[in-house]
């Protein structure tokens, strides 16, 4: 019989929260992360849309100044992040042969690819930093936390666009189940508020253009959702084979059930308007999880409040859960942070941990007026407590390229109350 692997540690930088209390918090209260925009380079490139959510804590009021410098804003949150995890799991010792690493990026060092494309165009080639090439690499996440806990049981980051924090979940349950690893730090990070992916998801009409309205600019669900919000951050569980937690008396948040990768091959951004693909993810997911349908009680969905995004999966959720989907209640928390594209699957799965854990699901804010083809039960106003007994949730990402990924977290012991 396959390992069981659980979640023993929780780590987050988002623009709700610059740490997982903060960001559990916030999320429970509907605040939300987005802002309008101040930077110099919104004003001198002229940005159509000119907000996003960036992170409320800045990754260099964090670290050291000499290791700041030598890593992009996105291996910098990923760094946060994983030490925030690690330190929260408890792990006093560890077999570092046994201890790998699973860290996701959908664009990885954008900051450092550009700033050293300008400072060569206007300062010549001798000006360009030596350590340009590791900063900019999407590795660079996962080898920076690696090299950080010393983890030598191999260091993975998959690149599949907002999918990826999910599918490092999906590669690090692997990990253990499979004997390679004992204990995997999985999660994604992203840093990619600067103007030319700005630019560029404007252009594909992709982003909200509420400038006059930012915080409410995500809107998942709303019959006028126009598009998401950029967000930045990252998000990191620590993840364990269960004889492995138990036998150093580790605190539990639940079981990392079940996950499942598919792709669409239909398109390179637009989903499945069937969503077959996610369908096939969400079904593969629970039967990964041993679970049925029936024992799903919750979904934090991917839903990014784009108007070709959201219907795909309710579509895909009512093939998986059938009618059961009506007693699932769903939480959309990009509403409030926005989308954090790589890191999103990782931050939200660590809200999903959280929700299983605390009983509670999060609030959906800006849902206004839910469009009547999306007839789902959307948290919204207070948080929704969820059942006693052994539950399950599920967290969905779906990214551009067709990727779909699913992630199944089951309860392993009795609610916890809110300190």
């Amino acid at each position: 019989m396959a390992r069981k692997v659980v979640i023993t540690g929780l780590g987050a930088t988002t623009p709700i929260g610059g740490d997982v209390p903060t960001m559990w918090k916030n999320a429970l209260q509907g605040v939300s992360g987005t802002h309008t925009l101040t930077d110099d380079w919104v004003e001198k490139y002229a940005l159509p849309v000119h907000f996003a959510a960036k992170a409320t804590t800045p990754a260099t009021e964090v670290l050291s100044r000499v290791e700041a410098k030598r890593m992009d804003p996105s291996t910098q949150f990923a760094v946060v992040a994983a030490r925030e995890a690690w330190k929260d799991s408890g792990i006093e010792e560890v077999d570092h042969d046994r201890l790998a690493v699973a860290f996701a990026t959908g664009i990885g060092g954008v900051w450092t690819l550009l700033d050293a494309w300008d400072t060569l165009r206007e300062k010549g080639p001798r000006r360009v930093l030596p350590m340009t090439v590791p900063m900019l690499m999407p590795n660079g996440p996962a080898a920076a936390v690696s090299l950080d806990l010393g983890a030598r049981a191999g260091a993975h980051t998959p690149v599949s666009a907002c999918a990826s924090g999910t599918e490092a979940m999906h590669i690090a349950l692997e990990l253990i189940r499979s004997g390679k690893a004992d204990v995997v730090m999985a999660g994604g990070a992203e840093a990619a508020i600067h103007p030319m992916p700005m630019a560029s998801f404007a252009a594909m009409q992709a982003l909200s253009k509420r400038n006059d309205s930012p915080e409410t600019a995500s809107r998942p669900y709303d019959i006028s959702r126009d598009g998401f919000v950029m967000g930045e951050g990252a998000g990191a569980l620590v993840l364990e084979a269960e004889e492995h937690a138990l036998a150093r008396g580790a605190r539990i948040y639940g079981e990392l059930a079940g996950t499942a990768v598919t792709a669409d091959a239909y398109h390179i951004t637009a989903p499945d308007p069937e969503g077959l693909g996610a369908t096939r993810a969400l079904k593969a997911a629970l039967y990964d999880a041993r679970a049925l349908p029936e024992d799903v009680v919750h979904v934090n969905a991917h839903a990014t409040s784009t108007p070709v995004g959201d219907k795909p999966e309710y579509t895909a959720l009512k093939a998986a859960l059938g009618d059961h989907v009506n007693n699932v209640c769903v939480s959309a928390t990009k509403s409030q942070m926005g989308h954090l594209l790589g890191a999103s699957g990782a931050v939200e799965s660590v809200l999903t941990a959280l929700a299983v854990y605390h009983r509670l699901a999060p609030v959906t804010i800006n849902l206004e007026n839910q469009d009547p083809e999306i007839p789902l039960d959307v948290v919204t106003g207070t948080p929704r407590a969820l059942p006693e007994g052994e539950i399950m949730a599920l967290n969905n990402s779906f990214g551009f390229g067709g990727h779909n990924a699913v992630v199944a977290i089951r309860s392993t012991g009795p609610k916890v109350e809110l300190a």
